[in-house]
């Protein structure tokens, strides 16, 4: 797959390129290692740069085609380059790379949400550039998101889907072009005030913001609406002092009664971007209504997750692109 593509751009008997990230996952705002392995080709080739991006498969608004899908590209790091790689040698180019603190969680527990980020490798060889490998990434969540996710669970909150959304949410201190949202179906006891409940979490290297966003039913005399809360916690997660299923069960009677005080939507609305060229309606993650922290996606979800890098090495095909975020600077 990416040996077929790199021949189409950098000519019959150029040098080929595979990237191993290192066993386990990543979490947010922590460090990606790996090596980048390339073998020479037939003849001599001056590497000029290989370089790492971040990317993410996200849904976002097509104007009057509705939601559509693309990739958005959140981060990008040169990790060589400027040397000779003769015909034929096998050389490595090992590299730690950042990630953002709001890089979105891919599982719980070992668990996939749906979430498809990847890490794409793009190589320079004498002017011709080549984006030839694209490698899963898998990222588990800090502590803090982990305890949140936990207590949810323990107080009846059901996993239903998980998504990334393209847009910002106003009045936080949002960094990517791009937000997560977890989809929780609520217990018994909230039931008849909720449909759901959409969880975001925005990370920063000192603390973690929670936004939260309930679908209000309406009662006999008034129509369903949005309400939206948003809380800040420490990294320290389960080792903390905090009583987690008291304080998260604190936030969901908040936003249910929707107190003033904790803002609304003219303070934490959605700012909805888009994308160019989406290829049509998005595919929900369902998973039925099952504690969060026993979560299982449908089987059918994960294999479109792989599904998405398989094409992308095979043809390099792409339903739309954002903005890149987070370029270092590389020619």
């Amino acid at each position: 797959m990416v040996f077929k593509r790199l021949l189409g751009s950098l000519g019959v008997g150029g040098p080929t390129v595979d990237t191993v990230l290192d066993p386990g996952a990543a979490r947010p705002g922590g460090a990606l290692p790996g090596q980048v392995d390339l073998v020479g080709g037939t003849a001599d080739h001056d590497v000029e740069h290989v370089a790492l991006e971040l990317v993410a498969r996200v849904e976002a608004e097509q104007g009057d085609h509705g939601e559509g899908e693309g990739v958005v590209v959140f981060g990008r790091h040169t990790v060589g380059g400027d040397f000779r790689l003769a015909a034929g040698e096998r050389r490595s180019v090992p590299f730690t790379v950042p990630l953002p603190w709001e890089t979105p969680v891919t599982e719980l527990y070992g668990q996939p949400l749906g979430i498809v980020l990847g890490v794409r490798t793009e190589l320079a060889v004498a002017g011709a550039r080549d984006k030839g490998d694209l490698d899963p990434l898998t990222v588990a969540p800090l502590p803090a998101q982990e305890a949140v996710l936990e207590a949810f669970g323990q107080l009846g909150f059901g996993f239903r889907s998980a998504d990334l959304e393209y847009g910002r949410i106003g009045g936080t201190g949002q960094q990517l072009p791009f937000y997560q949202e977890i989809e929780l179906t609520p217990p018994p006891r909230y039931a008849d005030q909720v449909n759901e409940i959409e969880l975001t979490f925005l990370a920063v290297s000192g603390a973690l913001e929670v936004v939260l966003e309930a679908d209000k039913r309406g009662g006999p005399f008034s129509d369903g609406h949005d309400a939206l809360s948003r809380f800040t916690v420490p990294h320290e997660g389960p080792a903390g002092p905090q009583d987690w299923n008291a304080l998260v069960d604190g936030w969901v009677r908040e936003l249910v009664e929707h107190r003033a005080s904790y803002g609304s939507h003219a303070v934490y609305g959605h700012e909805s971007g888009a994308l160019s060229g989406g290829s049509g309606t998005g595919t929900a993650v369902a998973a039925g209504a099952v504690g969060v922290a026993g979560g299982v996606v449908a089987a059918e979800v994960v294999d479109e997750v792989g599904d998405f890098f398989e094409d992308e090495s095979e043809d390099g095909s792409e339903d739309g692109f954002g903005d890149g975020f987070g370029d270092d600077g590389d020619a």
